[in-house]
């Protein structure tokens, strides 16, 4: 059973109906949750270690690393049925818009930190942290997965190049029949 299958079985049908028509949207949240940790990860180990003074440059990197897995995922997973370019294509396309979002990601963090002075000695530690994670781990990733999910459906996996994906695929294991 796929992850979707399960998460589905497990749904009151009124909310099924409505994921499986948004399938689309529930992968790429579930991609969007797994990069989440690994970008909060990286970021707070590089944070707290080698690039403590560089917060914006640790978040840059955590972003880097959690963009290569986002590819990787939603190319497979979340979008296996659409898109149709050549990968290379494909990949310099998605790295185009996700370098655009990297930077809708890092301009809350940048505002917090340097427009409003929100870091140590002008703040607190845990003051300083907590606005760090709300602006770079909450607001910038929400404003730039908002971005990301319509720019990767616009240009990099749109839907008229998936007939020739299709076409050229298995079955979609992931379809859940409506009961």
């Amino acid at each position: 059973m796929t992850v979707v299958e399960s998460v589905l079985s497990r749904t009151p049908e009124p909310l099924r109906s409505v994921l499986i028509k948004h399938r689309e949207l529930l992968k790429f949240a579930i991609v969007g949750g797994t990069t989440f940790l690994v970008d909060n990860g990286v970021w707070y180990l590089l944070k707290l270690s080698v690039l403590e003074s560089k917060p914006t440059t640790a978040k840059a990197i955590a972003i880097i690393v959690a963009t290569i897995v986002s590819y990787i995922l939603n190319r497979e997973w979340s979008f296996r049925t659409r898109g149709g370019r050549e990968r290379h294509h494909e990949a310099a396309l998605f790295f185009v818009i996700s370098g655009i979002a990297v930077v809708v990601n890092l301009i809350p963090l940048y505002t917090s930190r340097y427009v409003f002075d929100l870091e140590v000695p002008h703040v607190t530690r845990f003051v300083q942290e907590f606005a760090d994670f709300t602006s770079g781990s909450i607001i910038g990733m929400l404003l730039a997965m908002f971005f990301r999910f319509w720019g990767l459906k616009k240009w990099v996996f749109p839907d008229e190049l998936g007939k020739r994906r299709r076409d050229s695929d298995e079955p979609d294991e992931d379809v859940v029949p409506l009961r």
